[in-house]
């Protein structure tokens, strides 16, 4: 059932999937889909565990500050595999066995980073929100191409602020990140988690977001 929801989500979207048409898939009645998940949302939540499901763990570097960036980077390769993948996730809040094992393994190599608990907590929270937020909108705009449409919008005078920055707003200008060496202070190595999470399709100073993460709420 699960299996078949995906397939629906991959060839049609999040927006067209429900019970109904897991149940078409199936050739059997909606009846039938409920009994086993009961309700719309507790099939997407069963969905989204298995999207990240498909994280492998194996083969993560020893190092710890590494591994936490690893782990980013195999998330979101998860979300990407399936279309509108970060939609799914983001709109769930599920405490399944996948999503359960992931948060373990980062938090885990955040504390073996040389973080104390409540900086492994609130970073990964950040960097979790950061790669769903950002993943989203990368799926969204590859179905609804911006077109250039940003920089039709944005006037010299009326937004000069936007102006200035704008050729840095576009794909093509953005730079891969550097790498952060093994043995480097373990709060700039887990900041580089977050400017590495798009492999290239970050940059700016991860390290502000972190800390005034750690400074208010999560």
């Amino acid at each position: 059932m699960v299996r078949a929801g995906l397939e629906l989500l991959d060839e049609k979207g999040l927006e067209a999937l429900s019970t109904r048409a897991v149940a078409d898939r199936l050739g059997v009645r909606m009846n039938t889909v409920l009994w086993h998940v009961k309700t719309k949302a507790r099939m997407l939540e069963l969905m989204a565990d298995a999207v990240l499901g498909e994280i492998p763990f194996d083969g993560l570097p020893a190092a710890a500050d590494l591994r936490a960036r690893e782990l980013v980077r195999r998330y979101r390769r998860a979300l990407l595999a399936h279309r509108d993948g970060a939609a799914l996730v983001v709109g769930t809040y599920a405490a399944e066995p996948h999503h359960l094992r992931l948060a373990e393994t980062l938090v885990a190599a955040l504390l073996d980073s040389g973080l104390d608990e409540r900086e492994a907590a609130w970073t990964t929270w950040t960097v979790i929100y950061f790669t769903l937020g950002l993943t989203q909108e990368q799926q969204a705009a590859e179905h609804q191409p911006l077109d250039g449409r940003l920089a039709d919008a944005v006037s010299r005078t009326t937004h000069p602020a936007l102006h200035r920055v704008l050729d840095h707003l576009s794909p093509r200008h953005l730079r891969r990140p550097r790498r952060v060496r093994p043995g480097r202070d373990p709060r700039r190595a887990v900041s580089g988690t977050v400017q590495d999470v798009c492999a290239g399709s970050v940059t700016g100073p991860p390290e502000r977001v972190l800390r005034n993460c750690r400074a208010g709420s999560p």
